[in-house]
C-alpha cells in the first residue's frame, strides 16, 4: 500500500504522516526533507537559492545530511521554498522519491506533489490543510519553543509566501489531487486529526 499525505506547510501533515507509517508499519519519507538538505547545502556553501544552477549544484548532498537538526530551521525552510520551484531541482530529486514509493510492501511519503507526481497510483491521497492563521500560530509557537523570537505578523507573511511559491510555480505546484481526501486539521487536535486520518485510510481500504 502506498499512502500519499499532501499540504501546504504547518498543516500538520507531517504529524499525520510519521503517525500513519507506524499504525502500518510502513517506510516513511518525509520528501520535504531532501528540498531542505538542498537548501541547507546552498546556504553553507553561500550559493543563491534564486539560481537553478546553484541549486541543482547542490543537489548531491549525502543521505547521512537528512539528520542534520539545521534542516528543520526556519532559515532552512524557507530557502526550501525557494530551491524547490527550480524544475532542474525537482527533476534531480524525482528518481529519488518514485523508488522510494515503489519499493516492495508499500511506503508512505509526505510532501507537496506526492499524490500528483510522486506516486499517482498511490492508494491513498490525503491533503492536509489548515488556515494560514492556524498555521503562523502552530509555526510562531514552535519557533518560539526553539527559543527563536520573531513576531506572529512576520511568521504568518512567511506561510502566505511559502504558499503562493510552492502553489504558482509552473513545476509540480502545491495542488490537491482529484482523488484525494480532505483533511482539515484548523480546529482538530494532534489525536483527533490522526484518528480521523486512520478513519480515511480504512475506508479506501475497506472501499477496495
Amino acid at each position: 500500500m502506498i499512502i500519499a499525505v499532501d499540504g501546504p506547510a504547518a498543516s500538520g501533515k507531517g504529524t499525520i504522516a510519521r503517525a500513519l507509517a507506524r499504525q502500518y508499519n510502513l517506510p516513511h519519507l518525509d520528501t520535504g526533507l531532501l528540498y531542505r538538505a538542498v537548501a541547507a547545502t546552498v546556504l553553507r556553501e553561500g550559493l543563491d537559492p534564486s539560481k537553478e544552477a546553484d541549486a541543482v549544484a547542490a543537489c548531491g548532498f549525502d543521505d547521512s545530511l537528512l539528520a542534520d537538526p539545521f534542516l528543520r530551521t526556519d532559515e532552512v525552510g524557507q530557502t526550501a521554498s525557494i530551491v524547490s520551484a527550480h524544475p532542474l531541482v525537482r527533476a534531480a530529486l524525482l528518481a529519488r522519491q518514485k523508488r522510494f514509493a515503489q519499493q516492495p510492501g508499500g511506503a508512505l511519503l509526505d510532501g507537496r506533489d506526492i499524490g500528483t507526481v510522486i506516486a499517482p497510483e498511490a492508494e491513498v491521497k490525503l491533503f492536509v490543510k489548515a488556515t494560514p492563521m492556524i498555521r503562523a500560530q502552530r509555526r510562531h509557537l514552535e519557533l518560539r519553543k526553539n527559543g527563536i523570537n520573531v513576531s506572529l505578523d512576520k511568521v504568518l507573511a512567511d506561510i502566505r509566501a511559502r504558499d503562493e511559491r510552492d502553489s504558482q510555480r509552473s513545476e509540480a505546484p502545491l495542488v490537491q489531487a482529484a482523488d484525494a481526501v480532505t483533511l482539515d486539521t484548523s480546529f482538530l487536535s494532534i489525536d483527533a486529526a490522526v484518528q480521523r486520518a486512520v478513519e480515511i485510510v480504512e475506508k479506501k481500504r475497506a472501499s477496495g
